[in-house]
């Protein structure tokens, strides 16, 4: 299943949705005052634009603290799991569900007795989807297209497709992007680079499993749980003990140790 854009789980996509979103719903309603809104909101009180605003800043305080919450956790989630269209639409409905809950708490609390919770959270969920459906739509479309011009167009060639032990697609990845693949137990994980970040994803599978396809991409075994990419090791060496290590072209990644079984295989393809 495809995976979103990098830029729609980013720093650019929180403060996109922290800024314009909250703020729309505001000017929405104070500019437009849709009937069917508006009448809820200001209660039929008689400073009814006075109670319009302050009931808006509440509700835009609100969404303002669920979506700085939910999209750090989307950046945080995302390092181990991919995050594909399918997750990132549930994610969003998610995210309208916790605003609507919340906004629908605050107005039965201010309003005690007049509104049932669930009766203010269904009209909170109206309220929310009708307002800020367009906003959501624009940034979500912007930030994908931005993804796509800025992501490097990667030839079908050059992917590797990673099927866990029950031959279920999980991965889709660019040969040139992994770094190394190492064995944990019935596990293997992949270190690869998206742009300037170094992401790493647990499959569960064996290293017997990827042989066939890693050697069709010139992904080389350097060790018995190692998989290293010949085309990210800068130089091999040796340490402090004397081993044969593999330094790879990206900063933060630790040397690979290549066992004399492999070394003359690894030094060919560099």
């Amino acid at each position: 299943m495809k995976e979103i854009p990098s830029k729609m789980s980013s720093v650019t996509s929180i403060v996109l949705h922290a800024l314009i979103i909250p703020v729309w719903i505001v000017l929405f309603y104070l500019l437009y005052q849709p009937d069917w809104a508006c009448s809820w909101l200001d209660m039929g009180a008689e400073n009814a634009v006075g109670r319009l605003t302050f009931n808006l800043l509440m509700i835009m305080c609100i969404v303002l603290g669920i979506l700085v919450a939910s999209r750090i956790v989307m950046i945080l989630f995302r390092k181990w799991i991919p995050l594909a269209w399918i997750r990132y639409v549930a994610w969003i409905v998610c995210e309208w569900a916790a605003m609507s809950l919340f906004v629908g708490m605050y107005m039965a609390l201010m309003y005690k007795g007049q509104y049932m919770y669930f009766e203010a959270v269904g009209r909170s969920a109206v309220i929310l989807i009708g307002s800020m459906f367009y906003p959501y739509a624009i940034i979500e479309l912007s930030l994908a297209l931005l993804g796509v011009i800025d992501e490097p167009q990667r030839d079908e060639d050059d992917l590797i497709r990673l099927y866990d032990n029950t031959k279920r697609l999980k991965l889709v990845i660019a040969a040139n992007s992994i770094l190394y693949i190492e064995a944990d137990e019935n596990y293997v994980i992949i270190k690869y680079t998206e742009g300037e970040r170094i992401k790493e994803y647990t499959l569960r599978n064996s290293m017997k499993s990827l042989e066939e396809i890693m050697q069709k991409h010139g992904i080389v075994r350097c060790q018995r749980s190692y998989y290293v990419n010949p085309s990210r090791v800068k130089v091999l060496r040796k340490d402090k003990e004397g081993m044969i290590v593999a330094e790879l072209d990206t900063a933060d990644v630790k040397p690979i140790r290549v066992s004399p079984k492999y070394y003359a295989l690894l030094s060919e393809r560099l």
